[in-house]
């Protein structure tokens, strides 16, 4: 690990990047240029005093995850954030795999989306990224939280959605999973989801069993909120080309209910938070 040359990437890193580059607002005039060193602790996920020592040569050496959080944090581009691994003394991410990484063009969009809940996710439901809107919607994505374990294996992920259409929920979740681990026999993630929930619920293992195969595509989802009420959503998915990513975007139609209790949602912030998933 080079401290010293991992500190002062992460000092140019942060000072190259202005509030609006990750969706913050510029708030009071800065004697500085760039971001604050607790807005990329917080964008990242970790203390202000951890990240703080970072910058100042002595922490310790940061995680895999942690790296992978920080890169995102700091819009780094694929070459910087293999550079940063590189730094750490860490081999950066295989690219035969689904990437952690979420290109800086990517992120951007996911911070414009200030109205609509919208969150970057890998193929087989692994979540990376997500707009407040989307934390209110269906619950703050904990580090490596991934929607299909939690809908098979945590009730409180189910109560988000009508009971009549949990059926259709799994049947989608197992099928799309079929198709990543049939396109992807190398990349051991999803096969060790799949044995994970083979092992830890009935019903996918009778839906695994089933053979079904459909990839995950755009549709009208109804989210059961429990303080808003209930939401007839689309549900869009863009393909983020070579790294097997999704930015999954949820819009109500101008003139609806479910319109102005999105708004609603959009008002009460994260305080109407609650732990669940699309």
């Amino acid at each position: 690990m080079n401290r010293a040359e991992l500190a002062d990437f992460l000092r140019r890193s942060r000072a190259r990047l202005e509030p609006s580059d990750v969706g913050l607002a510029a708030g009071a005039r800065r004697r500085t240029p760039g971001l604050r060193r607790e807005e990329v602790a917080a964008l990242a996920g970790m203390s202000v005093d951890y990240y703080t020592r970072l910058e100042q040569a002595r922490g310790p050496r940061p995680s895999r995850q942690m790296l992978g959080a920080l890169a995102r944090a700091l819009r780094l581009t694929g070459d910087e954030r293999d550079h940063l691994f590189h730094l750490a003394g860490e081999e950066p991410p295989r690219a035969e795999s689904a990437s952690a990484h979420i290109r800086p063009g990517l992120l951007l969009i996911l911070d414009r989306l200030h109205d609509a809940p919208a969150q970057v996710m890998t193929d087989y439901g692994d979540v990376l990224a997500q707009n407040a809107m989307a934390a209110a919607l269906v619950g703050e994505a904990g580090t490596g939280r991934n929607v299909v374990r939690r809908f098979f294996t945590d009730p409180r992920a189910r109560a988000l959605f009508p009971p009549e259409d949990h059926a259709g929920h799994a049947r989608s979740h197992v099928a799309n999973l079929r198709a990543v681990t049939a396109a992807r026999p190398n990349d051991p993630a999803p096969a060790a989801l799949v044995a994970e929930l083979r092992a830890a619920s009935e019903e996918f293992a009778a839906l695994w069993d089933s053979h079904e195969v459909a990839v995950r595509r755009a549709s009208t989802k109804r989210f059961q909120h429990p303080t808003v009420g209930l939401l007839d959503l689309d549900c869009e998915i863009l393909l983020s080309s070579g790294d097997n990513q999704l930015l999954i975007v949820h819009t109500a139609r101008p003139g609806t209910a479910a319109h102005e209790r999105l708004e609603l949602l959009r008002v009460l912030g994260l305080q109407t938070m609650t732990p669940a998933h699309p």
